[in-house]
């Protein structure tokens, strides 16, 4: 049974009497923890739920303190105990004591978003009416964790059961309300360069302290903003800046604080800006020209200077001669169209002069190889003749004729524009490959030509050779048959055919008088039998017809007769018996 509650009171948090066992096993907390108590009447029990520190920030241990005293009954054993609260409170292993002794858990279970986590411990613990101290405590410590809300109060349950009942408090107090961290203090450094020249950028960096510390840095100078924040990366922040007027700038760093820091300024670092000293400004050429060129025939060599800005000229130089005259800069490019003379390698500079302002600059070389145009070929037609069809294992020929007639050159065949055999070379305008093809299929054969001296390649149309197999060569066979001599109408006989040699397959067709009877049969080890029935008297002229098998020629036996009696006929043994029968001879043949 559920014991009756009575009443619920809820103490004041901070100095609350916590009960003799109580005190003691909380001591060793800070002096400034806010504690909290609870306490509530379960029948003859009264309840006191007290927890060390109902403000804890992220990752504080707190100790929560639950006491049962009789006030009054029959002694009562409690039996089990458990503590419940939320899944954000991590359970710290093995804190889990009874009357001051550690506890095993008898289950546990931590928790999710929806459910709150608890612990349990069993056991046998009298409480006595009459005799001190009249009471027993559960202590459970746990560690806030980082998954914990702030500024929101948050309550547990406790459940205990024992000889007189269950007793169940749900949301039991005191609330607990974890704190956000308190922001830390930051320190930044300024490092500055004491000197600079307008228009040329230097780096100002501020080094944050802890590096942890989120955020971003604004610099100033003489109390101005320049550029926009800089975030801070690894503590630090770094932002490129050209002063653009001379004189002593004042520079700070304002960091502007992040989540858990405070914010911090640097102190001032002086930075004496002047002016450049007037001077000429460097240049540099570089040239661009073809790989290769032919005498007379025009090539343009490039030259391009920067800055671009820079005028004058550029003299082109080939192996260090003047070639042409000085060419205008012209928005930092200079162009010169040149003929070359000679074949041989040339190396080409190109000088550029200077201007106001600006120092000469030469490039490095480049190589341009000239060479004198190479002769006109005349134009060929190449021809193929080759067969429409050919048979695996059996050489034919392939022939290319190149026209107008060259003097060398091969000609190369190709079957579906794979090589076969080496090149051929070139005879009187033709050229002859003895080929054999090893696979049946349509073969796609085409002949290039591969040029020679004064004479351009040229490859002739493609031209389809259909090669297949050779035809097997079959072996000749023999069939002999089998019959009786003699037969009555209505009753079955073996007609039997043997095909030499014995390992050909198919089938025996036999025939009589040249009309088939009964279906094909199959020739086993060399023998084909017909258990056949005649339906008419008289003389059967029988044949066995092979069909011929895998590598296996067909063949035809000689004719065997069958003579044929009526039942119940005459015959040569007399008169048969009751129903007409036969003779004897005529039944058993002899």
């Amino acid at each position: 049974m559920v014991r009756s509650r009575v009443t619920r009171v809820v103490a004041a948090v901070g100095a609350v009497a916590l009960g003799a066992a109580g005190v003691v096993a909380l001591g060793g907390g800070s002096a400034s923890a806010a504690k909290g108590t609870y306490t509530w009447s379960d029948g003859n029990d009264g309840l006191t739920r007290t927890i060390s520190e109902v403000n804890p920030t992220i990752g504080d241990t707190i100790t929560v303190w639950t006491t049962i005293q009789r006030n009054g009954g029959v002694v009562e054993y409690v039996q089990a105990a458990k503590d419940a609260h939320p899944a954000c409170w991590k359970y710290v292993p093995g804190s889990a004591q009874v009357n001051g002794n550690a506890k095993g858990l008898d289950s546990s279970a931590p928790g999710d978003a929806n459910n709150m986590g608890w612990q349990r411990v069993t056991g046998s613990w009298p409480i006595y009416p009459n005799i001190n101290p009249r009471s027993m405590w559960f202590t459970m410590q746990y560690t806030i964790g980082a998954d914990c809300p702030t500024g929101v109060p948050m309550k547990g349950s406790f459940f205990y059961s024992g000889t007189l009942g269950d007793g169940n408090e749900n949301n039991v107090g005191p609330a607990v309300t974890v704190q956000a961290p308190a922001a830390q203090d930051t320190t930044t450094a300024l490092q500055a360069p004491g000197t600079a020249t307008t228009g040329q950028a230097v780096n100002l960096t501020a080094t944050v302290s802890p590096a942890a510390a989120g955020g971003t840095m604004q610099f100033k100078d003489n109390g101005t903003n320049i550029g926009s924040p800089v975030a801070v990366a690894n503590g630090s922040a770094t932002l490129s800046q050209t002063f653009n007027s001379a004189g002593a700038h004042s520079i700070t760093a304002v960091y502007s604080g992040g989540a858990g820091y405070n914010g911090s300024t640097s102190a001032a670092s002086t930075v004496t800006v002047s002016d450049p000293a007037p001077v000429d400004q460097d240049t540099t050429t570089s040239l661009q020209v073809p790989g290769t060129a032919t005498t007379g025939q025009a090539v343009n060599l490039t030259a391009t200077v920067s800055p671009a800005a820079a005028e004058g000229t550029v003299q082109f130089k080939d192996n260090g001669a003047n070639i042409g005259s000085p060419v205008t800069v012209v928005n930092g490019t200079a162009t010169l169209s040149h003929t070359f003379n000679s074949a041989a390698a040339h190396s080409i500079t190109a000088v550029y002069s200077g201007a106001t302002g600006y120092n000469g600059s030469t490039s490095a070389a480049s190589t341009v190889t000239v060479t004198d145009p190479a002769p006109v070929n005349k134009d060929t037609t190449t021809t193929l003749q080759a067969p429409a069809t050919a048979t695996t294992g059996q050489a034919v020929n392939l022939t290319a004729t190149v026209a107008p007639a060259p003097n060398g050159g091969t000609v190369q065949f190709k079957d579906n524009g794979t090589n076969i055999g080496s090149p051929v070379a070139v005879s009187g305008g033709t050229a002859t490959l003895s080929q054999t093809f090893n696979t049946a299929a349509a073969h796609s054969i085409t002949a290039v030509f591969s040029g020679s001296e004064g004479f351009d390649g040229s490859t002739s149309a493609a031209s389809a050779i259909t090669v297949t197999d050779p035809t097997p060569t079959e072996q000749d066979t023999t069939t002999t048959v089998e019959v009786p001599a003699t037969a009555t109408s209505g009753q079955s006989v073996d007609l039997i055919a043997t095909v030499s040699p014995a390992t050909a397959g198919g089938t025996v067709q036999f025939k009589d008088g040249g009309t088939n009877i009964g279906g094909p049969v199959t020739i086993v080890n060399g023998k084909a039998t017909l258990s056949y029935i005649f339906t008419t008297s008289g003389a059967r002229n029988i044949t066995a017809v092979y069909s011929g098998g895998d590598g296996y020629g067909g063949s035809t036996s000689g004719q065997q007769t069958v003579t044929v009696s009526a039942v119940g006929g005459d015959g040569d043994g007399g008169t048969g018996g009751t129903g007409g029968g036969g003779s004897l001879k005529n039944i058993f043949g002899s």
